[in-house]
């Protein structure tokens, strides 16, 4: 049962950075958009997000409680030495879903509106930059595990692991791969004729994407970074890379040709492999402090619960995953199964 609530833990990861990703880069693109472009964008996110806005954050929640009852150890961890990135995150997730829903019910249209709308597009932007510099912190081996906090400044024990150059490049890179997701998915989700303005930002937060990936590598190897070199040395996270660089070629060819479903498809892809890429070098020693690593299998619950957990995903899923499906084809988000309908899918 160990194997299916990591399967699960690493499902809903992947499907949060996909879905929860995508929703949080709804915001960006919008705040990185002219006036203009903004109106559109509003217009759109609203149609999009609408139905299945609630639903992308499910995924979240899961990791969580699949952490906090199987792997105990690694939870107290991160809820201890990150707590305050995590307190920001989930400030950042309430202000935003509040300025989601009142500036597209709010019954009285005035000055009110530019504040909920300020309050999307800045905590759109807030939110995923903390959470990967929470992740950051978990490898930045900056986190001091000790019995006796109180030898430490407040800065070091609960400051320091996440408030650094390499986990807010970490940060940074997480915001710009959730724009492009955004960007990607809104290509057919658009209007007819405003394609172009999401073919565009796509392009772009793929080169940002790029770009902020490798600052983040060359930081990380100038500061010999633990989690780099171990990822320099394993072959496997080497090829996942080499074969995420060769599809950004079909990637760009798509996003041009505005290929929604094939665009789609290598999105998906480019995320799994930077995930696969990230953890296979280390798993399950995601957790890399000053001294050493912490195993994710370290200390984990008693047979028992991990049994019954298993058996509670097996059911959940059997449940969940069916219901989120017709939600997504209900208002039409998965474009897949429409492709012999349109031969420029």
């Amino acid at each position: 049962m160990l194997y299916v609530v990591l399967f699960f833990l690493i499902f809903s990861l992947y499907l949060y950075v996909v879905l929860g990703g995508a929703d949080y880069g709804a915001g960006i693109v919008e705040l990185f958009s002219s006036e203009e472009n903004q109106k559109i964008t509003k217009k759109t996110i609203y149609r999009v997000m609408g139905p299945v806005w609630e639903a992308n954050h499910i995924w979240i929640i899961i990791l969580i409680v699949i952490l906090w009852i199987a792997f105990p150890v690694y939870y107290n961890i991160l809820v201890v030495n990150l707590h305050i990135p995590l307190t920001i995150i989930l400030l950042g997730v309430t202000l935003r879903g509040v300025a989601f829903v009142f500036r597209h019910y709010d019954a009285v249209i005035d000055n009110s509106q530019k504040l909920y709308d300020a309050m999307f597009k800045i905590s759109s932007l807030i939110t995923p930059i903390f959470l990967g510099m929470v992740f950051g912190g978990l490898i930045s081996g900056e986190i001091k595990l000790i019995e006796d906090v109180s030898t430490l400044t407040f800065y070091e024990a609960f400051v320091r692991p996440w408030c650094n150059v390499f986990s807010i490049l970490v940060g940074l890179f997480f915001a710009a791969l959730c724009a492009f997701l955004s960007s990607v998915l809104l290509i057919g989700e658009s209007e007819p004729g405003k394609e172009n303005i999401y073919i565009r930002k796509a392009t772009i937060a793929t080169l940002v994407v790029f770009i902020m990936g490798l600052i983040t590598f060359v930081y990380g190897y100038a500061n010999a970074s633990t989690f780099v070199n171990g990822f320099i040395k394993d072959p496997y996270a080497i090829v996942a890379m080499l074969i995420s660089g060769l599809l950004l070629i079909p990637l760009w060819i798509t996003i041009k040709k505005g290929r929604r479903v094939l665009s789609r498809l290598f999105a998906g892809l480019q995320v799994f492999l930077i995930l696969l890429a990230a953890f296979i070098s280390h798993f399950p020693n995601i957790i890399i402090t000053d001294t050493h690593s912490v195993s994710l299998l370290d200390d984990i619950a008693p047979d028992s619960v991990i049994n019954v957990l298993g058996v509670s995903l097996i059911i959940g899923g059997a449940v969940i995953l069916p219901g989120l499906f017709h939600l997504l084809k209900s208002f039409k988000m998965i474009k897949i199964l429409e492709q012999n309908k349109n031969p420029s899918l």
